[in-house]
């Protein structure tokens, strides 16, 4: 099976400040760092290194030689990644001294994916790959809808979440994961011990993976088995990219195994690595890192969210 991330490529200006800035004022950065990012790299590098093998496709513009090479670096194959005039997306990323963050994303070139570009990625692609999509990319309703029609397993991120995602047909999408926040705008239901049986209720065809931030995961299959997950305890100091390593780290071994219980034990210890350092892509832990992450079994709290 080809892992197929098909998504958004940007160069992050991450900024390190006291809070987050008000409307109407003017705040000083401690520091900024210039980082590659946007959910499809940081996917596409996360699957990398929890040992899938993996193609990235997409568009940078003129300025996206640093996202290229670092993708190589990395072992993606980018020879379905194109380069088109103009600049690259782009991410302008506030992170407070607790790890919080907020984000800005301009499309930039990641609005260029054409119906044509879609078709052209595809055919290199058969029945039973994995093409993984975010929502920072042109086209992600014809990627589902064409994906879907040859036989691929979709998996969707919908994120950043939009009105767009409820016109998408999420009935062809194999693996929905969500955080709380999306969850609750896709189904309108704000109690964490109901949203995933929601979201399950709603689109009955997908495996649903909800993350719930401190309180763990949650996992609901095909067939409505339910199987949860606590986190991984580590000192957060960004959480930029723990959504994208989860991701990554999940449907690797998912998909590679069907063993769910451990794919949910290494994407909380993977995402709980990523959140103790800095930066989005460089943030990702490798396999080896997860693998020996939990040693002593204790690291990895109680599931919690069904007694909020």
């Amino acid at each position: 099976m080809k892992v197929l991330v098909f998504g958004s490529a940007n160069i992050d200006r991450t900024y390190a400040v006291e809070h987050f800035v008000k409307a109407g004022e003017t705040l000083s950065a401690d520091k900024m760092d210039l980082h590659c990012g946007g959910k499809g790299f940081n996917q596409a590098i996360a699957f990398a290194r929890a040992g899938s093998d993996v193609y990235f496709a997409g568009a940078v513009g003129e300025d996206g030689r640093m996202l290229i090479d670092t993708l190589k670096e990395n072992g993606v194959n980018v020879e379905h990644l194109k380069v088109v005039t103009g600049p690259s997306g782009h991410a302008v990323i506030q992170v407070t001294p607790d790890g919080q963050n907020s984000i800005i994303i301009m499309a930039g070139s990641n609005g260029n994916i054409s119906h044509g570009d879609v078709d052209h990625v595809l055919s290199a692609f058969s029945a039973g790959d994995l093409v993984v999509l975010q929502n920072e990319i042109s086209s992600v309703d014809y990627i589902i809808d064409q994906a879907k029609g040859r036989g691929m397993i979709v998996a969707l991120n919908p994120s950043p979440f939009n009105e767009k995602i409820k016109s998408y047909d999420l009935s062809k999408v194999d693996y929905l994961l969500v955080n709380e926040v999306e969850s609750a705008l896709l189904t309108d239901c704000d109690d964490p011990k109901k949203m995933a049986g929601a979201i399950h209720a709603m689109y009955p065809n997908a495996n649903v993976v909800l993350t719930l931030g401190c309180a763990g995961s949650v996992f609901v299959g095909k067939n409505g088995s339910v199987l949860t997950s606590g986190i991984y305890v580590t000192n957060a100091v960004d959480t930029t990219a723990a959504g994208d390593t989860y991701t990554g780290f999940f449907l690797s071994e998912a998909l590679a195994t069907g063993d769910i219980e451990g794919a949910l034990r290494n994407a909380a210890i993977a995402s709980g690595i990523s959140v103790s350092r800095h930066g989005a892509s460089q943030s990702i832990p490798f396999a080896k890192e997860v693998k020996g992450g939990d040693n002593d079994g204790k690291r990895i709290t109680p599931f919690r969210a069904w007694n909020k």
